[in-house]
């Protein structure tokens, strides 16, 4: 299976669900926004929600700083 994830292109042998997905990149899904083709899912929903052929994902951090 074929997606876009960050803006780079990414191979997965099975469909994944977007929990999975999060914890392969992210380190803490805590602070992590997850976007799948165009819009905003929220982390009670990433569990239930399936990645698909030619899906695009972000996967977006927020770090502190001082």
């Amino acid at each position: 299976m074929k997606i876009r994830l960050n803006g780079k292109p990414k191979e997965f042998p099975d469909t994944l669900v977007l929990t999975s997905l999060v914890e392969q990149f992210c380190k803490d899904k805590n602070p992590v926004i997850a976007e799948l083709n165009g819009k905003i899912i929220k982390l009670e929903q990433w569990e239930e929600t399936s990645i698909k052929e030619g899906a695009v994902v972000e996967l977006v951090s927020f770090v502190g700083g001082g």
